[in-house]
């Protein structure tokens, strides 16, 4: 087990030039990535892709309020050794996005889409790369199909209650009782000031942070009817709560190898929810980062580099697709 935080860690330069030479790589050898969608039970479910089709495969799974177009850096700096996708979740994104009364947004469906998702691909192994919602999809997933998942990308992915601190107080009372009053209390986390409040919080140089980020995100989130389902999502992620049992027993059982990169300062998930999983995975990397909620923005490079140095220890031989299906996407 390695736990490592910024500055201290002695491989942090070796890190830092690795990700100078990600960064390199990438613009010198651009990966091609690929806009397709696929319907999934009468939804139209977009994603993103590059890298070799028979290459290991990295699913990376979003989180709110953002869609794939977080991990729009990442891709390319990984495809050249991996097979990377990334879809967005119906009502995110380019996805479908269906009225909260003709689909019931829960991370239960959220879930069985995104397995039929991979299903539809052929996806018989993969990496997964779990972020903010996309840590119970992705957890839910595993419980699902544990001998599919080779390893974990947690990135402030939260599967313990010590990851919900005061950000999550008025969560809890709407989960306790769910009153159109609690409900409304949560629609102001829907308001532009808080969707650029989750990009710069915590973050050391925010003139790196680009504000297409909060501008593109809070577009989709403005759309009419879209307000309603983020609120059932927000109900509806007390339903991952007591399932933390059963992650953290799929960890000790399974023992997937994880590789933990966690903006410490991130206020919705903080760097206390990243320490738990020490006691439940043996093989762990643990990284806290000196930024916040979308680590992505201001580290991606060094986290690109962590994920190139963490995989291949344990991706040997592995493939990621049981067939290549090109007939089912456009």
């Amino acid at each position: 087990m390695l736990i490592a935080t910024e500055p201290s860690f002695p491989l942090v330069q070796s890190l830092r030039a690795q990700a100078a030479s990600v960064a390199n790589s990438r613009t010198s050898a651009a990966a091609v990535v690929r806009y397709k969608t696929v319907s999934i039970d009468g939804l139209e479910i977009f994603y993103r892709e590059a890298g070799p089709p028979t290459a290991p495969v990295i699913l990376l799974l979003h989180g709110f309020p953002t869609s794939s177009q977080m991990f729009r850096n990442l891709i390319p700096a990984l495809a050249d050794k991996y097979r990377v996708i990334a879809p967005d979740y119906p009502g995110y994104g380019q996805s479908s996005m269906p009225s909260h009364e003709k689909f019931r947004y829960t991370f239960a469906n959220l879930t069985d889409i995104t397995d039929k998702f991979t299903q539809r691909l052929g996806l018989s192994h993969y990496v997964l790369y779990v972020m903010d919602y996309g840590g119970p999809v992705g957890f839910r997933l595993a419980l699902a199909h544990p001998d599919r998942v080779d390893a974990f990308v947690v990135q402030n992915g939260n599967a313990y209650e010590e990851g919900l601190r005061d950000f999550w107080i008025p969560f809890k009372a709407y989960w306790r009782d769910s009153t159109a009053e609690h409900r409304s209390a949560l629609r102001s986390l829907l308001a532009s000031d808080a969707t650029k409040w989750q990009y710069l919080t915590g973050v050391r140089d925010t003139a790196r942070i680009s504000p297409d980020n909060w501008t593109i995100d809070q577009r989709l989130l403005d759309r009419p009817g879209n307000d309603e389902i983020q609120l059932d999502l927000f109900y509806d992620y007390g339903s991952n709560v007591p399932l933390y049992p059963q992650f953290q027993s799929y960890f000790r059982h399974y023992q997937p190898p994880m590789l933990i990169v966690w903006g410490k300062d991130d206020p919705i998930f903080p760097w206390q929810g990243a320490m738990p999983y020490q006691r439940d995975v043996e093989n762990l990397e643990l990284h806290l980062l000196n930024t916040g909620h979308f680590a992505l923005e201001e580290k991606g490079d060094e986290i690109a580099a962590r994920i190139r140095a963490f995989l291949p220890k344990y991706l040997k031989g592995k493939a990621g697709a049981s067939r290549v299906s090109s007939s089912t996407a456009r």
